[in-house]
């Protein structure tokens, strides 16, 4: 395949697709891990066509899986690895998006992101260096990545849904009001939704959250 990723893919409910939601699956995942969320989405969404891309690296810490990059905490992989893998994928990714558009026939307008964990991290990190905004992210449990550069490097300002568990023992809860506190200072609209009570996970009040902020931001 020319841009290198494999993804699994839900065709669109209603027939011929009017908008694409891409799912951006966490650290040592695949695809699939995400992609049966779409089953839950798609009778609200009717013309959204569904697509998750494996992670382009073997896990180091889960053979079975997937990564984005190494995580050096982790994993004992070095910082440099850690760039270069992000790099890599950031490249990679961004193909992925451009030939999915181009074969459905879409714009950017009608493309949202639903990142989970490490794929929220991607999601966050790439939505705003690409040369179109896109129609939303959704950022689940995860954090936004070298947040200072943030408002320099940002080309486009995607309206951005936070959700995150305030008992996650992965990624701070924390971390959720430092990615809102730099993408309002970076002039984004942004949401936020606290799933109480959850950890490191996807909770049925975070999903409804989620899905709401597609039907409203989605083209029909």
């Amino acid at each position: 395949m020319s841009d290198g990723l494999k993804f699994g893919r839900k065709a669109a409910a209603g027939g011929k697709a009017t908008s694409m939601v891409v799912f951006v699956h966490g650290y040592g995942a695949d695809g699939s891990d995400l992609l049966s969320l779409g089953d839950v989405l798609a009778p609200h969404l009717p013309g959204a066509v569904f697509l998750a891309p494996d992670a382009p690296q073997p896990c180091v810490g889960n053979p079975f899986g997937f990564q984005w990059f190494p995580i050096p905490w982790l994993d004992g992989s070095s910082e440099e690895a850690a760039r270069e893998g992000m790099a890599t994928s950031v490249t990679l990714f961004n193909d992925f998006l451009d030939a999915r558009l181009a074969e459905e026939g879409l714009g950017p307008e009608a493309l949202a992101l639903v990142g989970f964990s490490q794929g929220a991290m991607m999601s966050l990190h790439v939505a705003p260096r690409r040369d179109r905004a896109i129609a939303g992210v959704v950022a689940i449990s995860g954090r936004l990545l070298v947040p200072e550069q943030l408002q320099a490097e940002a080309v486009v300002k995607p309206p951005v849904l936070l959700v995150h568990g305030d008992q996650d023992p992965v990624v701070p809860f924390a971390d959720m009001g430092k990615a809102g506190d730099a993408l309002v200072t970076a002039g984004f609209e942004t949401f936020g939704h606290v799933m109480k009570g959850t950890g490191h996970g996807i909770a049925p009040d975070g999903l409804g959250v989620t899905l709401q902020f597609l039907k409203e931001r989605l083209p029909e």
